[in-house]
């Protein structure tokens, strides 16, 4: 399991001066998008340290009825050991300037909506009739139930409908746990949607997945919704394999020009390291009836981030490889965190692309401007004009010898021969100190942060820290580009 359960495996003044006159200031100062917590007086989903108004995990997606219509979601109170009181959303009617009222979306105890005490993993898509969906993975920490729920907006994210039960595996079914779901909404049928996910399994006793060696086995899971959301199909196997091999980050994109499915994921297999994963994909021209085996497209060669100066961890999307398609072209491209350009010293962002369906692919490339540092959590879309964009994180502006703050800021580097090759790097936001951020086994501010399409801009949707500010370690903020 990656974000619900542990896994084994200064002050804001003087970092500013510090680092202002070394910042470029190509655009204007992100938008605050996330406030005050929606559930900062809720006690439920002990033991462990929470970090109330400690938001992490963002994505957002854009209403094609109405592409000024942008949803944003994230995790809402982190627990140091997995999940958070619950996850919110909050709408942007004008492209990501201002932000309308954020709603506690129906997956936790917290939020009044269940019964589960902890949600994680916030994902959204909309659909070509305006339909949101949203999904969760909501489980307990003080038993072994868990679920993968979703829910529906009709009203562009101000409100949202009760949650849906894609699966659950509650006590006394010990033996499972749902992971690192997300969902897609088919960009050309209205009220059709796919949530995929990973299922752990151990012949006894649920596997909380403390280490990517522990579950039995861990298959990609699939269900469907053709009538918007009111039901969802049976899950089914669309990865099966063996002892001792998992799936994760399932993310499904798909082709509006032929309607072929694309999930994509990171397999696992032994011997059992960070580097063992391989980027990998599945596809399904029958909307998700059967499915091809797993091709592999590449080796993801991470080896996890660190704080440069003290060795400490910081966790990040290190095995979760991030997909997209050209709407036009049905070109294929997916980034993910590899060591391959320095000898696996520490982890770049790498990306892949495909003209022909999957069957053949580029080699790997790096994405970001090589600094001598870590580059992480990469997120990738692809804009009207075919134009690719792709942001991260990274540590250029930490100083050799600096062990008290980690400086860090989001950058976007851009492709516009189809990722042939990125230039036009610019700066999106920081520099923060990630020591700020809640510690849930490392620095966190999620395994993901999420980049919007609106014609031919692009709007980035991240967690930055409002560095020494225990109070509210982290905010969700938006780039909206003139």
């Amino acid at each position: 399991m990656r974000c619900n359960k542990p896994r084994a495996f200064l002050s804001i003044v003087p970092l500013t001066l510090v680092l202002a006159a070394i910042i470029p200031t190509s655009r204007a100062a992100p938008v605050l998008v996330s406030g005050p917590s929606l559930f900062a007086t809720c006690t439920i989903g002990g033991p462990g340290t929470n970090y109330v108004n400690a938001e992490v995990e963002p994505w957002v997606a854009t209403n094609p009825k109405n592409p000024s219509n942008l949803i944003g979601v994230w995790q809402q109170d982190r627990w140091d050991n997995g999940g958070a009181h619950g996850l919110v959303a909050r709408p942007s009617f004008d492209g990501g300037l201002t932000w309308a009222t954020p709603a506690a979306l129906p997956f936790t105890a917290c939020a009044g909506g269940t019964d589960y005490e902890r949600a994680s993993d916030p994902w959204v898509s909309i659909g070509p009739d305006g339909t949101a969906y949203a999904v969760s993975i909501s489980f307990n920490q003080s038993n072994n139930s868990n679920a993968v729920l979703a829910s529906v907006s009709k009203d562009g994210g101000l409100t949202w409908a009760s949650p849906r039960t894609i699966i659950a595996n509650n006590e006394p079914t010990l033996q499972f746990f749902n992971d690192k779901e997300s969902v897609t909404a088919n960009p050309i049928k209205a009220g059709v949607a796919y949530a995929v996910w990973d299922r752990l399994e151990l012949p006894n006793g649920n596997p909380y997945a403390n280490t990517h060696t522990a579950a039995f086995r861990g298959p990609s899971m699939f269900s469907k919704t053709s009538d918007g959301g009111l039901t969802w199909s049976p899950p089914s196997v669309i990865v099966t394999v063996p002892s001792r091999q998992q799936t994760i980050g399932n993310q499904i994109v798909v082709n509006s020009q032929n309607g072929t499915l694309y999930d994509f994921f990171d397999l696992i297999s032994p011997p059992f390291s960070k580097a063992a994963g391989k980027v990998a994909f599945i596809k399904s021209t029958d909307d998700g009836a059967t499915w091809t085996k797993p091709k592999i497209i590449s080796g993801l060669q991470t080896v996890s981030v660190f704080d440069p100066n003290t060795g400490e961890a910081v966790r990040s999307g290190d095995i979760i490889p991030e997909p997209a398609i050209d709407s036009k072209t049905g070109q294929l491209y997916v980034v993910w965190q590899d060591s391959r350009f320095n000898g696996g010293l520490y982890d770049e962002i790498a990306l892949s692309t495909s003209k022909d369906g999957g069957s053949t692919w580029s080699a790997p490339i790096r994405v970001n401007t090589p600094t001598g540092r870590p580059a992480f959590n990469p997120s990738i879309n692809v804009n009207s004009s075919g134009t690719v964009a792709v942001t991260y994180y990274d540590f250029r502006n930490l100083a050799d010898g600096n062990t008290t703050t980690l400086p860090t800021d989001i950058w976007q580097t851009t492709s516009t021969d189809k990722g042939a090759t990125l230039a036009n790097e610019t700066h999106v936001a920081g520099a923060f100190d990630l020591k700020t951020a809640p510690d849930a086994e490392g620095f966190f501010v999620g395994d993901y942060q999420g980049l919007a399409a609106i014609g031919s801009s692009f709007v980035p949707f991240f967690v930055q820290t409002n560095s020494g500010n225990l109070g509210n370690r982290t905010d969700v903020f938006a780039q909206p580009q003139p």
